[in-house]
């Protein structure tokens, strides 16, 4: 099977697992026994001729596979889904306001915890055996330990409150300002998150790639290129990282996919920024259905397709795993 062939069954895959996922959101949000979208609409008080209005309405009357066909059409299609909460508001503009915002933050965190993973993982492997190594694993430790809310929270006391008058005078308060608007402020309000993001992914990252680096640093091909008076630098950079470099970009897009789709919440709420985890967040609080699918379906298509292209990526790799 041609990596073509591999690649369009794959995507064939994701789009099975996005309509199954679809359904399941809209059965779970719509139907759940108890759950009466209406009621939400109309408020607390709404007597029983209002709520067979709202019920008409808005099509919750309508059998349930018809309901479900009008609420992708609406979402999918026309893009006209509106909240329930806050009504004239559009769903599908939320998001894509909100998702330049989660870009801005997920792609910065990224560059700085892939190369600060990659730097101490090698390191680390590099110098086993050695004084180094352990404390480069324990910074790891520590930066994975750290949950993201009381990282961000302490961040914010120093930066905002503790030291905002002598060191960190420079540092604007939270929130967010767009790329296009001002590139300056907009690296300033993105750095603390940035750093705060990729502290807790760098030391994952260098853990994992030092377990490759030292598994392929004993590998037959590298004795040979040793054998051959290949230099220790080639051979770690040109050999043994290269090919431990695999598990760590297959993790990376799983991991990129999950944050690009809201798991990057916490970072978001505790530093202001209105990207796609504070959307959930909001809608979340205030029970905003629509809205809540929405960002469940955005949320789905990003881990789904992280996921078809890291098959893709493994099936060009490795040829095997076309026929898995």
């Amino acid at each position: 099977m041609t990596v073509l062939a591999f690649a369009l069954k794959r995507f064939g895959s994701a789009l099975v697992v996005m309509f199954a996922i679809s359904v399941l959101v809209f059965l779970i949000f719509f139907a759940t026994p108890g759950v009466d979208p209406a009621a939400r609409i109309a408020g607390r008080n709404a007597d029983p001729a209002t709520l067979a209005q709202v019920r008409h309405s808005f099509g919750l009357d309508r059998p349930m596979p018809i309901r479900y066909l009008l609420m992708m059409r609406h979402l999918l299609i026309d893009r006209d889904l509106e909240s329930f909460v806050n009504r004239g508001s559009r769903v599908v503009p939320q998001i894509l306001q909100a998702t330049p915002v989660t870009l801005s933050l997920v792609i910065g965190a990224a560059l700085i915890w892939m190369t600060a993973g990659i730097l101490m993982g090698t390191a680390a492997a590099t110098l086993r055996g050695k004084a180094a190594d352990p404390l480069i694993m324990l910074v790891g430790v520590v930066g994975v330990s750290l949950p993201a809310y009381w990282l961000g929270e302490v961040v914010n006391l120093l930066t905002q409150k503790q030291l905002h008058d002598s060191l960190f005078s420079w540092v604007p308060p939270p929130g967010y300002v767009g790329l296009g608007q001002d590139p300056g402020q907009w690296a300033l309000h993105m750095l603390f998150p940035w750093l705060t993001l990729a502290l807790l992914y760098a030391g994952i990252y260098a853990r994992l790639l030092r377990g490759e680096v030292v598994t392929a640093l004993g590998e037959d091909y590298v004795r040979t290129a040793r054998a051959k008076g290949l230099s220790e630098r080639r051979i770690l950079v040109r050999h043994a990282l290269r090919c431990s470099l695999i598990p760590i970009v297959s993790l990376f897009g799983l991991d990129f996919g999950a944050l690009v789709g809201g798991a990057a919440l916490l970072t978001e709420v505790v530093f202001g920024l209105p990207g796609i985890g504070k959307l959930t967040f909001d809608a979340l609080q205030n029970l905003d259905l629509p809205v809540i699918m929405g960002t469940v379906l955005y949320a789905a298509f990003f881990v789904v397709l992280a996921n078809a292209l890291v098959d893709i990526l493994y099936a060009r790799l490795d040829p095997r795993a076309r026929h898995a």
